[in-house]
């Protein structure tokens, strides 16, 4: 969609706020003043775009390029201990002011990104009558998006910090801003109405080209989303049924659409222009070898020149044998230590390159002296794995085939688990959690068996919280589900392993899980369920703004 990530370059020269500047500064940075903008309903419109460039919109987004979400939680590690990951890997979160940056981690950056946005929505939502709309595109669809937008520019500082200011007004110039934090449940209530007047204007879909706008379906899956973090531990520590009822609810809402459902093949699932699954996306076009596919994900035998996105052995064992539906660790699953990469679910040679794997018309080389790995040359992989699902096949340093690798906001498989999570919560594990998640895995490029029948409560939530770490992998879920289910000392805080392999004379392998580095370990302490308010606005607001306790 161009709104999403074709930017007209009449948008450049609109912005009065820029992505990157603190939300209180306010002042115009372009010649056209606000009244000449609103006064024509194309300039007015394409204003208004500028509110999507304010999502979060990419995988590898700290430091550049550099480090995930997924290298902070369980999923993975930095093979290079990236300032941007060392950070939160450590606990010490405050640390990226002194090293030079917003851009380093997911605090102080998306705190002023989050609130810059808001500024956009806040201002073209208090024009809307002054503009002489002549109907394309309708005044109903751009004040849906505008509420759309500030509503999920509000989860995403909720879900990292909990209560947060409400700004529903664009402030002058020299309009002071001194607001207190709202509550979370005030926020997850302001969210809530804007989400409701979002669903009035959206459309259910788009022309093609305008596709990857917010859509009623998307309010509703963003509504899924509020409700069930809303209902987890860490701000449901009662566990009230009832939010977890009212996140059900939502879930079952989109579901009962019928209007999407799971793309049949799995392993292309973040590469599709198009897909039944995709309730929002915004569109990746061919990403530059010299960033993020080179700089990142690829491995040095396939042309990279750092290839520092290493999924770990804890990762790894979350994937449950084929045959047998059960986990490795289980008896009778028919796991092999020696033949660790034999006959595991699907999904783990989609999100996963191992040792001996087919890729690139070569198989790939995890031992020591082979092309994928050098013991102590941290631009090779740390844990012997390396990221496929963020990495198309036909990247290599030579290829000049390229393919898309979208930023997925909702689809349709994270809805039927939403689901499942929230009624297992609220009934326990009925037919329809069943159902759900087994959905889910029988997926026709997946067809993993269904669940076993008579599980606990227990039982059935550990069983949704793996099967949303391996479906939803290096998503940008995992991270905040184990902060929303206060599950990090457990979690995070666990010993980090990767796999050694050795190539014997004969050409077998012998394979032993390893524990990483003491440099790759990680902290997660009891505190560290929200991130710390970033302290330049605790130090701006004279005592307004009250910390995160532990921090």
């Amino acid at each position: 969609m161009k709104a999403t990530y074709i930017l007209p370059l009449l948008v450049l020269l609109l912005f009065l706020s820029s992505c990157e500047d603190d939300f209180l500064d306010r002042a115009p940075s372009v010649n056209l003043s606000e009244e000449e903008i609103f006064a024509d309903p194309l300039l007015a419109s394409r204003f208004a775009d500028n509110a999507y460039n304010h999502l979060i919109d990419d995988y590898a987004r700290f430091n550049s390029h550099r480090g995930t979400t997924s290298q902070a939680s369980d999923e993975a590690v930095s093979g290079n201990n990236d300032v941007s990951v060392r950070t939160l890997n450590l606990g010490t979160y405050h640390d990226h002011y002194e090293r030079g940056g917003a851009s380093l981690n997911d605090i102080s950056d998306v705190w002023n990104r989050a609130y810059a946005g808001i500024r956009v929505t806040n201002v073209v939502l208090s024009k809307m009558n002054q503009v002489p709309w002549t109907g394309n595109p309708s005044p109903a669809r751009i004040n849906g998006e505008m509420h759309f937008i500030r509503a999920f520019l509000y989860f995403e500082l909720i879900k990292r910090f909990g209560g947060v200011p409400i700004i529903d007004k664009p402030y002058g110039i020299y309009e002071p801003i001194n607001l207190p934090r709202a509550s979370y449940e005030e926020v997850v209530d302001f969210i809530l109405q804007d989400l409701d007047e979002a669903e009035v204007g959206l459309p259910e879909e788009y022309p093609v080209s305008d596709y990857g706008r917010a859509t009623k379906g998307a309010a509703m899956a963003l509504r899924s989303r509020v409700l069930l973090y809303a209902a987890s531990p860490l701000h449901n520590a009662a566990h009230d049924k009832t939010k977890w009822e009212a996140a059900a609810a939502a879930a079952k809402a989109v579901i009962d659409l019928k209007k999407y459902s799971l793309q049949e093949t799995y392993a292309d699932i973040l590469n599709k222009a198009q897909s039944p699954e995709y309730i929002m996306i915004k569109i990746r076009g061919p990403r530059s070898r010299t960033g993020y596919l080179i700089d990142f994900l690829m491995s040095p035998g396939s042309g990279g020149a750092q290839g520092q996105f290493n999924p770990t052995q804890n990762h790894v064992d979350l994937y449950e044998m084929k045959a047998t539906g059960k986990p490795i660790q289980e008896a009778g699953s028919g796991y092999n230590p020696q033949k660790p990469y034999e006959g595991r679910d699907p999904r783990f040679y989609a999100n996963i390159l191992y040792n001996d794997a087919p890729w690139q018309g070569r198989r790939m080389e995890m031992w020591d002296g082979g092309r994928d790995y050098r013991a102590g040359n941290p631009n090779y992989t740390a844990t012997r794995y390396y990221n496929r699902k963020l990495w198309p096949e036909v990247y290599t340093n030579t290829s000049t085939q390229t393919a898309l690798v979208n930023f997925v906001f909702f689809r349709y498989a994270e809805i039927l688990l939403n689901f499942a999570e929230a009624q297992n919560e609220a009934v326990g594990p009925d037919a329809s959690v069943y159902e759900a998640v087994n959905v889910v895995r029988a997926r026709t490029s997946v067809g993993m068996p269904p669940l076993p029948a008579n599980l606990t409560q227990q039982e059935m939530r550990a069983r949704i919280r793996n099967e949303r770490a391996v479906e939803l992998a290096f998503e940008d879920h995992r991270w905040y589900d184990i902060m929303r289910w206060k599950a990090g000392p457990e979690t995070v805080a666990k010993p980090m392993y990767g796999m050694d392999v050795v190539r014997n004379p004969n050409g077998s392998f012998t394979y032993t899980p390893v524990l990483l580095p003491t440099t790759m370990q990680k902290v997660y302490l009891d505190y560290m369920h929200l991130y710390p308010i970033p302290r330049p606005e605790i130090w701006k607001s004279n005592g307004t703004l009250v910390q995160n306790p532990g921090w």
